[in-house]
């Protein structure tokens, strides 16, 4: 941008009109308005007017440069015998002075005017012996102390404005902050969803494919079951995956990230008898148990009592004997899930990194719930307790 389309070109452009005031003003003969030296030239008035418009047009630029030069003019001014367009343009210089100096000038050119308009008013006083001798000190406070307290008052609201603006800034940088934190806590929780999913579907793929490897002399009805099994586990796990890792990425333009997330955490505990016949097929005796009256629960809650049960259940088909106990408790301030099964001898070639065990906790967590799993009496227990309701 130019000289012309910023600040500067507005301080160029309001030291010229001044200047042209001025000039106006010494065409009408006004020039000069106290004439104690009546020899002096009145073109002479012209040059301390001159100097004090080029300090209003260094107001930006150099405040304390621009105060300094006004002041030395209206002095040389008031020493030819004072005119009115210098003083009037001064006014300017002092208000600039306020508004763009810093908060040491406005202090101390308050104390000065306010200074000088007592002095003048005392000085007044004394010399007409009466309380008119006041209006001496009128000049001082006309030309003095209202461009400063008009000054003050403007770098005030405009001291309050900026601190606004930076206050509002820090907010909405407050806000990105919580916003991308909450985007890699729920992130974090995808990724623990990816492993659920994929970790149960490929434990079901892998424990019947080791199967039909393993055991010879199985007829094309027991091959053709195992296949079908491996299939729909196959299937549905690249569905799941599908929908994590679309959830994952950044939503597309025109959609919404809460559409992606209901699509994803389509799983509910209405879905357990589903999830429990699966894992049956795959080879797992589950004897499942509901306890309480079924009811809508708060979406998180819900999902995460699936997801562990799936974990649950899909550790008991990799390492347990066989058989699991589930129970789904449904009680007045929360849910309570507890699956067992009996850990079984040579069960444990399907090593993991306890990735299940971790995410299952920390969904507990998430939710203010307790989470326990371990090994007692020769079984391995996995309970949840998980509130319901909001804590008051």
């Amino acid at each position: 941008m130019g000289v012309w389309g910023g600040g500067r070109g507005r301080d160029a452009l309001l030291a010229c009109a001044g200047l042209a005031g001025g000039l106006v003003m010494y065409g009408l003969g006004t020039q000069p308005q106290l004439s104690w030296r009546p020899d002096v030239p009145e073109t002479l008035f012209l040059l301390p007017l001159a100097a004090v418009c080029v300090a209003v047009g260094l107001r930006r630029v150099a405040s304390r440069a621009s105060l300094t030069l006004g002041t030395v003019a209206v002095l040389a001014d008031l020493a030819l015998g004072g005119s009115l367009a210098t003083v009037l343009v001064y006014t300017q210089v002092l208000y600039d002075a306020c508004v763009f100096g810093s908060a040491r000038t406005w202090r101390r050119l308050l104390q000065v005017t306010v200074g000088l308009s007592v002095l003048g008013t005392a000085v007044g006083v004394l010399l007409k012996g009466d309380w008119r001798g006041v209006g001496f000190g009128a000049p001082v406070v006309l030309a003095g102390v209202l461009p400063v307290l008009t000054g003050i008052s403007v770098r005030q609201y405009r001291d309050q404005a900026a601190a606004e603006r930076t206050r509002a800034e820090q907010t909405a940088r407050l806000v990105e902050l919580d916003r991308r934190q909450a985007v890699g806590a729920e992130r974090a929780r995808m990724a623990r969803e990816l492993h659920d999913v994929i970790a149960n579907h490929l434990s079901a793929v892998a424990i019947h494919a080791t199967a039909v490897l393993s055991a010879p002399g199985l007829d094309r009805s027991q091959v053709e079951s195992a296949l079908r099994v491996i299939r729909e586990s196959s299937v549905q796990g690249l569905g799941e995956m599908r929908q994590m890792i679309g959830l994952l990425r950044e939503p597309a333009e025109g959609g919404t990230a809460v559409d992606a997330t209901e699509e994803a955490t389509r799983a509910r505990l209405s879905e357990l008898d589903v999830l429990v016949e699966r894992v049956r097929a795959a080879g797992l005796t589950v004897r499942a148990t509901r306890r309480g009256e079924p009811r809508a629960l708060p979406v998180g809650v819900d999902l995460a009592a699936y997801r562990i049960v799936q974990e649950s259940l899909t550790n008991a088909l990799k390492h347990g004997a066989g058989e699991a106990d589930l129970l789904v408790a449904y009680e007045p301030t929360g849910l309570v899930v507890d699956v067992g099964n009996p850990v079984g001898a040579g069960r444990g070639t399907l090593t993991g990194a306890g990735a299940g065990l971790i995410g299952m906790r920390e969904r507990a967590v998430l939710l203010n719930g307790r989470f326990a799993a371990g090994p007692a009496d020769g079984r391995w227990r996995v309970r949840v307790e998980l509130p319901t309701e909001v804590a008051p």
